[in-house]
């Protein structure tokens, strides 16, 4: 009966058991199925500029400039100190200039030191230089992200090409043996057919190194985990512009990040140098002090029954510069500086012109040379289509079919090549232009 009990709690148990196993393997399958899931692109771009520090330090560092502006800026707004102290008084009371006092509180706040709000306009220039840091590190991230993405699938679909074409190389390799045994064939041909077959065997392991670099270059630019595969799309991305060459030229130096930097920093000389001309005119200041002075220290000695516990004085600082060699010093610098900064940009402006004229220039040879490998390769595909026919027909051999799908594959592996080097070209004409956020939006 116990015997009974229990084959029946088993069989009992067994439908549940399979349930939790096809439950344990469906979710396993979604899960590698989610794990290989192709990234695209666009996904990967995202990534990065979610994951890169590069543009997190970016942003921090502009954080830092603005509140750099604000430090200036505290001089024209209300400042109060207070503090306490007590000091031995031995003759007249008299400390720093001022009685010393229990307690003191002092308020001052400037209204017009043009050479302190020159300071501040300085700041605020380069916190703008700062901000455009940031765009040329989104720029940077995205370049990179998408030149690892296009040549990981380049770099893959020349690794598929290239396994056919070892099978083809050993295939020649095979045949050119048969013929030699046969006395058809010199033995000079198994060398050479061995040499071919190296060499795509060379190409294979560069290519399976270059695959994991890429891969973890990726990893690392996205923040993908080890555990998960990187799947790529052999996608056709259009990089391309129909721009005129002046036009390319007007682009780059209005996005032009150096340029842009260099307006700023001539923006600061000019702040600078008007509020060093400036300077030569008195200040103004709100000012303000309440003290709690003790008798202790021989106030009532020396000020007799004019002494009281409790003081404030408040009102208008005007400061009058008389002669000043500093000032003069300062906008003879100020000057200097303005003129240098004026010089420079006017080189940056001509080599970003002259800089985009050479990219564009290599993106039309970069276009031909695409041009022409992909004209090759039709002509190695219509190769391999007349030999397949003349070995329907019994006109070819096996050596000789096989020996055009090699040169078909090297001519695709070539065509990829020119299209990833075209592509990148496009790329950065896309970021000397300032087009590139635009395309990745």
């Amino acid at each position: 009966m116990n015997r009974k009990g229990r084959l029946s709690l088993s069989l009992a148990r067994f439908p549940a058991a399979v349930l939790v196993l096809v439950a344990l393997l469906l979710a396993a399958s979604s899960a590698n199925a989610q794990d290989e899931r192709k990234l695209t692109m666009r996904e990967a771009i995202a990534l990065a500029l979610q994951n890169n520090r590069d543009l997190a330090l970016a942003r921090v560092q502009y954080n830092v400039a603005l509140n750099e502006v604000g430090v200036d800026r505290a001089a024209f707004r209300p400042n109060l100190y207070t503090g306490s102290g007590a000091a031995f008084t031995y003759g007249f009371p008299s400390l720093n200039g001022s009685p010393p006092a229990v307690f003191q509180m002092n308020y001052n706040q400037a209204v017009f030191d043009p050479l302190l709000k020159s300071q501040q306009h300085a700041a605020e220039e380069h916190a703008k230089t700062m901000k455009l840091e940031i765009d040329r590190t989104r720029d940077d991230v995205i370049v990179r992200s998408a030149s690892s993405y296009l040549e990981l699938a380049k770099v893959r679909h020349s690794f598929e090409l290239l396994r056919s074409e070892q099978a083809s190389a050993e295939k020649v390799l095979e045949v050119t043996r048969e013929r030699v045994q046969a006395n058809q064939e010199l033995p000079i041909e198994v060398t050479r057919s061995e040499l071919t077959a190296a060499r795509v065997q060379e190409r294979i392991i560069k290519l399976e190194g270059r695959d994991e670099a890429l891969t973890q270059q990726i990893r690392n630019l996205t923040g993908i985990p080890d555990t998960q595969s990187v799947e790529v799309s052999t996608e056709e991305p259009s990089f391309s512009t129909d721009l005129q060459a002046s036009e390319l030229g007007n682009l780059a130096i209005q996005s032009d990040r150096g340029v842009q930097e260099a307006e700023n920093d001539r923006a600061a000389r000019q702040e600078l140098l008007r509020g060093a001309k400036l300077s030569v005119w008195p200040t103004l200041s709100f000012v303000a002090q309440y003290s709690v002075l003790a008798p202790f220290n021989d106030y009532r000695k020396y000020y007799s029954n004019q002494y009281q516990a409790n003081n404030f004085q408040g009102g208008v600082q005007i400061t009058v510069p008389l002669f000043s060699a500093k000032t003069r010093a300062n906008i003879a610098l100020a000057k200097t500086q303005l003129q240098a900064s004026e010089l420079s940009l006017g080189n940056k402006r001509q080599e970003v012109r002259l800089d985009v004229q050479q990219k564009a220039r290599k993106v039309r040879e970069l276009d031909a040379t695409r041009e022409v490998a992909r004209l090759d390769l039709k002509l190695a595909q219509q190769t391999v289509e007349l030999t397949q026919a003349r070995f329907d027909q019994g006109r070819a051999t096996l050596r000789d079919i096989e020996q055009v799908r090699l040169d078909e594959n090297d001519k695709w592996v070539l065509f990829l090549d020119a299209d990833f080097a075209r592509q990148q070209s496009q790329l950065t004409l896309l970021q000397a232009t300032g087009q590139l956020a635009k395309v990745f939006q």
